[in-house]
C-alpha cells in the first residue's frame, strides 16, 4: 500500500512539472475543427451563430445578470444585460492576470486581452512557455464561466519585409493559443483565428517597440 501510495505521489509530481507542448501540426486542423479562420465581424457573427447554438452555445439573457432593466423595451435591455456581463468579465480577467507582457481593455462591449510574444512563448521556439500556459489557464477558466461569448484569436508580428511570412507566423501563434483553449475545453464554436501579421502596430518600430508588437490579442465579444 506504501509503494503504492508513493508511486502515485510521484507521478502525480511529476506530471504537475511536466511542460506544455502543443500537439503535432498534422493534428491541428482535428483541434481546430468548427473554428472560423476570419474576422470576427458583426456579419461573422451572425453567420456564425446557428453553428454556434447548434455546438450548444449560450446566449446572454436576463437570467445572466441582475440589472435594472425598462419595462416592454427590448434593445435597451439586452444592451444593459451585455455590458454588465462584459463589465464583470473585464474586472475577473484584468484581476487575475496582473502579470508583465498581459494587458486587459475594453474596446464598446468586447474586452480584448493583450498577451505580448515574450509572456506567452519560449524565447527561441515557437512554442508556449510555462509562464504562458499558466497564463492562458486562468484565461481558460474565466471563458467557461463566461460562456455566452465569441472569441477571436489574433495573431501579429513586428515589421517584416516579407508578409506573407508574417502572417503565417503570426497565424502560427493564434492557432497555437486557441489549441491550448480548445484543450482546455472552450468551444471552438466560439472561435475565430486570423493572423494579421504586421498589420495594426501597438508600439515603434525600434528594439523595444518590435517585442511589443509580437503578441496574440484575444477578442471577447457578447454572443446575444
Amino acid at each position: 500500500m506504501k509503494i503504492k501510495l508513493a508511486f502515485l505521489l510521484s507521478f502525480f509530481l511529476l506530471s504537475s512539472c511536466a511542460q506544455y507542448a502543443t500537439p503535432p501540426r498534422d493534428n491541428w486542423g482535428t483541434y481546430l475543427m468548427g473554428v472560423s479562420l476570419t474576422d470576427m465581424t458583426d456579419s461573422a457573427k451572425v453567420a456564425k451563430r446557428p453553428v454556434y447554438l447548434g455546438a450548444g452555445g449560450k446566449i446572454i439573457g436576463k437570467n445572466n445578470q441582475s440589472v435594472k432593466l425598462e419595462y416592454g423595451d427590448k434593445v435597451t435591455n439586452d444592451n444593459s444585460v451585455a455590458v454588465a456581463y462584459m463589465a464583470n468579465l473585464e474586472y475577473e480577467l484584468y484581476d487575475s492576470l496582473r502579470k508583465p507582457g498581459i494587458s486587459v481593455q475594453r474596446a464598446g462591449t468586447d474586452v480584448v486581452v493583450i498577451l505580448v510574444r515574450d509572456a506567452l512563448m519560449q524565447l527561441d521556439v515557437p512554442e508556449i512557455s510555462d509562464t504562458g500556459a499558466d497564463t492562458l489557464k486562468i484565461i481558460a477558466k474565466i471563458l467557461k464561466k463566461y460562456d455566452a461569448t465569441f472569441l477571436e484569436l489574433a495573431g501579429y508580428t513586428d515589421s517584416m519585409r516579407d508578409q506573407t511570412a508574417a502572417r503565417a507566423l503570426s497565424l502560427d501563434m493564434a492557432k497555437r493559443v486557441a489549441i491550448y483553449l480548445v484543450r482546455a475545453d472552450i468551444n471552438t464554436a466560439r472561435m475565430f483565428i486570423v493572423g494579421r501579421g504586421s498589420a495594426r502596430p501597438i508600439a515603434a518600430q525600434d528594439d523595444i517597440g518590435r517585442l511589443t508588437n509580437r503578441r496574440v490579442e484575444i477578442r471577447i465579444s457578447p454572443a446575444r
